[in-house]
C-alpha cells in the first residue's frame, strides 16, 4: 500500500527527511538527519559542498531501505535554500562548491550591473532589486575569476534542483529558484532575456521551469520507481508546513540565516524586500531574508565561549536584561539582505564597557535578530498590510528566552509551535498533494498539534522600542564607514 509520502530537505547545516502518513492522523512516522558544513574561505563567501549533499541524502534513502515504509512511499518531495547557484556539467556532476544565497563576494559585481541597467524597470519585470542573493552577480564573478568552469557548465541550478537532477537524470528549476535568480519575469513567468543579454548568460544553460508540484520524474537507483515532485523553496514550504495561508500569517524562522514570511492573496512588490511565489495556486509570499542570525551565535560561542552549551549561554543571558545592559548589535555579520540590501554591511556591538559579561552579549546577539525581524515587520506594515498571526519557527525558536525576546521587541503575542518539521513536512506535504493523497490544502493543519503561545509584556515592549530607535539609526550613520573599509579591504 502506498500511503506515505517522503519529504527531503536539503538545508545549510544538513539533510533532514521525513515520511508522513496521509491518513487523517497527521502523523510523522519517520525522520533521520545528516550533517554538513559551511565554508568560508574568505571574508563574504559562504559555499557547500553538492557532492556532500548528494552523499547523505543516498545514505538516507538507503537508511529508510532497512525500514517497513520502504515499499510505501508514493512520493519524493524536494527542497532547499535558494538562490544556491550550482555549476553542473552534462552528467549532474557539481563543478565547484555551490554560492549559497547569502554569500556576499560579488560587490563590484553588483556595482556594475547597477551602472548598465535601468534598475526601476528590472525591478518592475522581475519582483527583485540588484543585491547579493539573485545570479547575474554571482555569475559575473564567475566570469572573471573561474572561466574555466563556466566553459565546462552544462546547467546552472539550486540545490534541491541538483538533488532531483540526480535522483531522476531529468534537469529543471523550482519556479521559485527561477524567480529569486533574478533572471525571471515574474508576471510572464518567462526567462528574462533582455538580462540575459547584457550578463552574457546563454538561456541554454537554464534548465525548464517547473510548478512546485509537478512530477518531474522518477527514481532511477535507490528506491527505484518513486515519483519526484519538483518540490519547493525551502522557505516557502516552511510557511506551508505551518500553516501560513491566509493573508496575515506571518512565519518568523530563527535558523542559521533569519526568514520573515508574509502571505498575501495578490502581486504586491516593494524594493525592501523579496517576493516567491506560494506553493499554493494564486498567492504570494512577501519574504525579507537576514544573511545571518543563528549564525552569529555559533560564531560568538565557537570562538569566544570554549565552546558553551547555548543553554548555558542562555542562562547567562537570563543574569543580563531588556536591553543588555545598555547594548545594542547589528547582526550584519555577512552583510545584510533585506531589508538594506548592502553586501559591505557589517556587524556592530555598541555600548560596551568594562561592565559587561558574557551573557550580557549573548543576550545582545539574540535582540538584534528581534530588532531585525521587527524591521521587517516595519516594512510590512507600511505597505497597507496588517499582522494577523505571528508564528516561530527553526531551531532558534527553541530557546525559551530567544522566543521571549522577539515576541516582547515585536510587541506581538506568537505561537511557537514544537517538534515540527518545517520545510521537509511542507514539501512532503506537497508531494501527497502531487500524487493524490490529500485533497485540500487545509488539511496541512493536522500536522500542526503541539504548539505554545506566548504573550508579549508591554512594559518590556516599551523598553525594547527605545533601544530599537538606536538600532534603526546605527546602519544610516555607519554606512559610509562599511564603504570605506571595503576600500580597504579590496586594496588587502
Amino acid at each position: 500500500m502506498k500511503d506515505l509520502v517522503l519529504g527531503i530537505d536539503i538545508g545549510t547545516t544538513g539533510i533532514k527527511a521525513i515520511v508522513i502518513g496521509c491518513d487523517g492522523s497527521g502523523s510523522i512516522v519517520w525522520e533521520s538527519f545528516r550533517s554538513c558544513k559551511l565554508i568560508s574561505s574568505k571574508v563574504g563567501f559562504s559555499e557547500e559542498d553538492p557532492n556532500i549533499w548528494w552523499e547523505n541524502t543516498c545514505s538516507i534513502l538507503t537508511e529508510l531501505c532497512t525500514t517497513k515504509y520502504k515499499d510505501r512511499i508514493s512520493a519524493i518531495g524536494l527542497t532547499g535554500m535558494v538562490p544556491a547557484l550550482i555549476l553542473v556539467d552534462e552528467k549532474g556532476n557539481p563543478l565547484r562548491n555551490s554560492i549559497q544565497q547569502n554569500d556576499a563576494r560579488a560587490v563590484e559585481e553588483i556595482k556594475h550591473i547597477k551602472r548598465i541597467i535601468d534598475e526601476d524597470e528590472y525591478f518592475s519585470l522581475t519582483g527583485n532589486t540588484i543585491n547579493q542573493q539573485i545570479i547575474p552577480p554571482k555569475y559575473l564573478w564567475l566570469k572573471k575569476h573561474e572561466p574555466e568552469k563556466l566553459k565546462k557548465t552544462r546547467y546552472i541550478m539550486g540545490s534541491y534542483d541538483f538533488i532531483s537532477f540526480k535522483l531522476t537524470g531529468i534537469p529543471h528549476v523550482e519556479l521559485n529558484w527561477a524567480l529569486e535568480s533574478g533572471l525571471w519575469m515574474v508576471r510572464e513567468k518567462k526567462w528574462y532575456k533582455k538580462i540575459l543579454d547584457i550578463i552574457e548568460i546563454p538561456e541554454y544553460l537554464l534548465p525548464s521551469v517547473y510548478e512546485p508540484v509537478k512530477i518531474v520524474g522518477e527514481t532511477s537507483k535507490i528506491l527505484p520507481g518513486i515519483p519526484v515532485i519538483v518540490g519547493s523553496a525551502d522557505h516557502i514550504a516552511s510557511a506551508l508546513g505551518m500553516g501560513i495561508n491566509e493573508e496575515g500569517d506571518l512565519l518568523l524562522k530563527i535558523g542559521g540565516a533569519g526568514d520573515i514570511l508574509f502571505a498575501v492573496n495578490s502581486l504586491k512588490m516593494d524594493k525592501r524586500l523579496f517576493l516567491d511565489y506560494h506553493d499554493i495556486p494564486e498567492k504570494f509570499i512577501l519574504n525579507g531574508c537576514m544573511a545571518s542570525s543563528g549564525s552569529i551565535l555559533k560564531w560568538f560561542r565557537n570562538n569566544f565561549t570554549d565552546d558553551l552549551d547555548f543553554s548555558k549561554l542562555d542562562k547567562l543571558a537570563e543574569k543580563s536584561r531588556v536591553g543588555s545592559k545598555g547594548l545594542v548589535m547589528l547582526p550584519y555579520f555577512l552583510g545584510e539582505k533585506t531589508p538594506i540590501f548592502n553586501p559591505v554591511a557589517r556587524g556592530v556591538i555598541l555600548g560596551l564597557g568594562l561592565h559587561h559579561k558574557m551573557g550580557d552579549i549573548f543576550r545582545a546577539i539574540l535582540e538584534s535578530v528581534a530588532f531585525g525581524f521587527r524591521h521587517h515587520i516595519d516594512v510590512i506594515e507600511s505597505l497597507g498590510f496588517s499582522v494577523k498571526r505571528v508564528l516561530m519557527s527553526d531551531g532558534g525558536a527553541r530557546s525559551r528566552i530567544w522566543r521571549e525576546i522577539v515576541t516582547n521587541v515585536i510587541g506581538m503575542d506568537t505561537m511557537y509551535i514544537k517538534n515540527i518539521s518545517g520545510s521537509s513536512l511542507g514539501v512532503a506535504f506537497l508531494a501527497g498533494m502531487a500524487c493524490g493523497l490529500f485533497k485540500d490544502w487545509a488539511e496541512i493543519n493536522l500536522f500542526l498539534k503541539d504548539f505554545q503561545l506566548l504573550k508579549h509584556d508591554l512594559e518590556k515592549h516599551q523598553v525594547y522600542s527605545k533601544y530599537y530607535e538606536i538600532y534603526k539609526e546605527l546602519y544610516p550613520t555607519l554606512k559610509p564607514f562599511y564603504e570605506k573599509i571595503h576600500e580597504i579591504e579590496k586594496g588587502d
